[in-house]
């Protein structure tokens, strides 16, 4: 994780972009990676843990009908988290994740270690789908290593 992490300290740094995260799934593991790296008080404003759901649409914006309809842990509302946590936090990007950490909370359609990541950007609002098997630790863990291997990825594209 570390050349990643060294990589995200560059590619912002050098353009002059800032950095947020609103969390659920990874409970500020996201957050708390990025703050590790020397340097990251020159990008990183902040994030929010936006466990429960009474926290995405009061705080972030999410609308409740969305989460009604799709459910807390899916593409649309993680883009909206993404899109009002952007908003809310005044960055140029901010990424996001919902999902089932585990071990109990999974459905047939939804199973445990399932996570959807969400990357509001001024190109624009993403989601991605993973699916991890690990325990609820790991899949934490693995949750936060993917989004900021995504957070990489886009900057090394789009910077």
């Amino acid at each position: 994780m570390a050349p990643q992490l060294a990589r995200i300290v560059k590619l912002l740094g050098e353009n002059g972009l800032t950095l947020g995260t609103v969390e659920s799934a990874t409970g500020g593991l996201i957050s708390d990676t990025v703050t590790d790296l020397a340097g990251s008080s020159d990008f990183f404003r902040g994030g929010v843990t936006a466990y429960a759901n009474e926290i995405k649409t009061g705080v972030i914006g999410v609308a409740a009908e969305t989460i009604y309809t799709h459910g807390a842990v899916s593409p649309q509302v993680v883009e909206e988290m993404a899109s009002g946590g952007r908003k809310l936090l005044g960055v140029d990007i901010c990424i996001t994740d919902t999902g089932i950490a585990g071990p109990g909370g999974g459905t047939e359609s939804k199973p445990v270690g399932l996570f959807y990541f969400g990357l509001a950007t001024p190109q624009g609002v993403f989601s991605r789908r993973y699916q991890f098997h690990g325990d609820r630790a790991a899949n934490k863990k693995q949750a936060a290593a993917a989004a900021l291997d995504w957070l990489v990825e886009y900057l090394s594209q789009k910077v």
